[in-house]
């Protein structure tokens, strides 16, 4: 492993990633990989600074963490930036995931950071097997080409200088080289997708195949180059097929040669450019293919509407109700920033009826479907839970404090014409689980 110190080097000015005259933000947990990151970049005589992040999440253990880096950093000599984060309180404000939440606060703080302390480019310690994880999370979630071309080197301002290297060789680098580290405890859990393809998946393929790290890094490469390859195609069929007038893209679907699969080059032309999912993209292309006018499909910011021979691309209005409808047996639903995930189960598999806000469950046989999932508008009432009496939504925003942007974006899910949950806030207490029920249907809600 005296090799990597070179390696890191050659791979930094192969890719041209930065240069000497760049001051770079290092991105360090206190885990193996960042802080022989770290390491490397002190001995190259890089101009850095260091900063950590405290996400409250681990009591000791995140203190602990952070006491290292601080040490470490003054050891060092280098600048470092500290903050601590209350995630917790975030993630019951947003709606996000742990790790959406963490992502958003700690990219928001190194962009800050990059503004207020000149720093040009932001290194994060990604490696080679870590993307390797990417491409397999991807692939169980259902992606297109681009989700299985791993973590890129570099994206904007963020740049991952490690991905020439396995984990086994940091860790015999930070062995070698007596690097300090923290081992996260929540590495070892089985909760995380990333973990059990870590811990479970990963070890049995390569016990089929021992070489299958180098294997797969090589398998990433050609992917990257045929997606590098395609999406320059599509950037020609976009100049041909795509017109734009006043904030408004129209895709001609006349104008995509009849050799090429409609649905592969609409799904590249629509989630590359407005951000919409491929569940989404597929029922966009059922509708084409059943000759359905005037249907919706929405993205983040982006709604795409079917009209005969054309897809019609603008931003999400104010008014737009973003209303979607909910089959019975979907597994998730888009609407504007959010996704849904539904889960029907038997009440004995049931472990806990408390839940958090960003979760309902459901008597689902009391349900209709399909479900529908909109934006709240004026009238709209229902039913607490816990209570016998209506309450109208206005009440319930206001109640809630909600800023002018959140109550916009407040969106209700409807069984028939009841509204059974204010998304993320009250459920109706009509469609309770109580002791008569046996199936249950369980949503979880994301912010996207």
């Amino acid at each position: 492993m005296v090799m990597l110190q070179a390696r890191f080097e050659q791979y930094i000015a192969e890719h041209k990633l930065f240069t000497t005259e760049d001051r770079l933000l290092l991105t360090v947990s206190g885990g193996v990989d960042s802080m022989v990151m770290l390491a490397l970049f002190v001995e190259a005589g890089y101009r850095i600074g260091v900063a950590h992040c405290n996400f409250c999440l681990r009591g000791a253990e995140s203190d602990e963490d952070e006491e290292l880096v601080a040490r470490v950093a003054a050891q060092y000599g280098v600048p470092h930036y500290n903050r601590r984060f209350d995630t917790e309180a975030e993630m019951e404000r947003t709606g996000e995931s742990m790790e959406m939440a963490a992502r958003r606060l700690r990219y928001a703080w190194f962009e800050e950071l990059c503004v207020t302390e000149g720093y040009t480019a932001i290194a994060v310690a990604h490696h080679a097997d870590d993307s390797i994880e990417t491409f397999f999370i991807n692939l169980l979630r259902g992606t297109g080409l681009r989700g299985l071309t791993g973590i890129s080197q570099q994206r904007g301002a963020v740049v991952r200088p490690l991905l020439f290297a396995t984990r086994k060789e940091i860790l015999e680098y930070a062995v070698a080289h007596h690097i300090p580290y923290r081992e996260d405890s929540s590495n070892r859990s089985t909760k995380y997708l990333r973990n059990k393809i870590r811990l479970g998946l990963v070890p049995r393929i390569r016990e089929i195949n021992p070489r299958f790290t180098p294997l797969m890094c090589r398998n990433i490469d050609r992917l990257t180059e045929a997606q590098r390859f395609i999406g320059q195609a599509i950037e020609k069929i976009r100049k041909q097929a795509v017109t734009h007038d006043q904030g408004v893209d129209t895709i001609h679907l006349e104008q995509i040669d009849a050799e090429f699969s409609r649905n592969f080059v609409l799904y590249e032309l629509l989630s590359s450019a407005y951000g919409f999912k491929g569940d989404v993209i597929d029922a966009l292309c059922r509708a084409l293919d059943e000759g359905v006018s005037g249907r919706r499909f929405y993205a983040r910011d982006w709604v795409a509407c079917s009209d005969r021979n054309r897809v019609v691309v603008s931003r999400i209005e104010e008014q737009d109700s973003c209303e979607v409808e909910v089959p019975k047996g979907a597994l998730r639903a888009y609407c504007g920033n959010s996704v849904l995930y539904f889960e029907e189960q038997n009440i004995d598999l049931v472990e806990s009826l408390q839940v958090p806000a960003q979760m309902a469950l459901f008597d689902a046989d009391k349900l209709q479907w399909p479900l529908r999932l909109r934006r709240w508008r004026e009238g709209d009432w229902f039913v607490p839970f816990g209570m016998a009496g209506k309450k109208k939504l206005s009440d319930l925003l206001i109640d809630q404090k909600l800023s002018l942007m959140e109550k916009q974006r407040q969106l209700v899910l409807l069984s028939g014409e009841d509204i059974i949950w204010v998304v993320g806030l009250r459920t109706d207490d009509r469609y309770r689980v109580d002791d008569r029920t046996e199936q249950v249907l369980s949503i979880h809600r994301e912010i996207v």
